[in-house]
């Protein structure tokens, strides 16, 4: 069984689209199903290695999930962290939680990605010739394919 049906992968990726027609930010899902250690340190590694750290403003936000293990991880770049407030990562994670609680990881990721551009929104609003840096698909870092 699917972790997501292709419904909910595409308003997931609708989401992230929609978010990022208000923001020069960028958005992307991580998902896999198991975590070794930290939720925050894999994300921290993931967030390298799709190059979201090479984003113009620095302002990409990437959210991690485990899916097996019930981790889950939250992490913005450096332009981002600047102007958020301290908590509002945890605020998130909170919002998304309760949507994972009860079985729809499809609207926790979607709580997420809405939280996360309304901010960005914010701090970096979309500009005339902005362009889309990452793609908007969900990624599956442990198959070779996009979606399950």
């Amino acid at each position: 069984m699917s972790l997501l049906t292709e419904q909910e992968q595409d308003l997931v990726t609708n989401a992230i689209a929609e978010a990022e027609k208000l923001t020069s930010g960028e958005i992307r899902i991580a998902v896999e199903k198991h975590c070794k250690g930290e939720a925050f340190d894999r994300a921290t590694a993931y967030f390298a290695k799709l190059g979201m750290d090479k984003t113009k403003l620095r302002n990409g936000v990437l959210i991690y999930l485990a899916y097996e293990d019930h981790k889950f991880a939250i992490i913005g770049d450096k332009g981002i962290n600047k102007v958020v407030e301290a908590d509002f990562w945890e605020i998130t994670k909170v919002a998304m939680q309760a949507h994972f609680s009860g079985g729809n990881i499809a609207h926790g990721l979607i709580a997420g990605i809405t939280t996360a551009g309304e901010k960005l929104a914010l701090h970096f609003p979309y500009q005339p010739g902005d362009i889309n840096e990452l793609p908007n698909d969900i990624i599956y870092m442990d198959q070779s394919q996009s979606k399950l």
